[in-house]
């Protein structure tokens, strides 16, 4: 039982690590310098799963721990907008090369794994309930 709770530990930090990133390419999405003040866009960050042998169930189940934060290698949007201080010789902005649709659903996709992550650990306490209800 107590497997259980770590495996499904294990898929909340995971996933909590990708909101995280998501979030960060969501807020980031309009930012044409870097945190050196330089002319260069953000970019945006994804992350990547690995199965963690470490944690296992009897049956065979295993624990997910983040592989690694990738950042992406895109190049950047680039919009004319001649006035913006970022404007390079031609006219031209870089921005963050960052799907908004692809981010909200990757972001929903990764909702929906934690809640489901949350409700096992919720049935997995319930069962101890009624275990130790049985037993009693």
């Amino acid at each position: 039982m107590f497997s259980s709770f770590d495996i499904s530990t294990s898929g909340l930090v995971a996933q909590r690590m990708r909101l995280n990133a998501i979030s960060s390419n969501l807020a980031n999405m309009s930012t044409t310098r870097n945190e050196l003040g330089e002319a260069v866009p953000y970019s945006p960050r994804y992350v990547t799963f690995q199965t963690d042998t470490e944690i296992h169930s009897p049956g065979g189940g295993a624990g997910v721990k983040v592989g690694s934060v990738e950042i992406s290698n895109k190049p950047p949007q680039m919009k004319y907008q001649p006035g913006h201080p970022d404007a390079d010789s031609r006219g031209y902005v870089a921005y963050p090369n960052v799907d908004m649709t692809s981010e909200m659903v990757d972001a929903m996709q990764a909702t929906r794994a934690y809640e489901a992550n949350v409700g096992v650990i919720e049935i997995t306490k319930d069962m101890g309930r009624q275990s130790l209800r049985i037993i009693a």
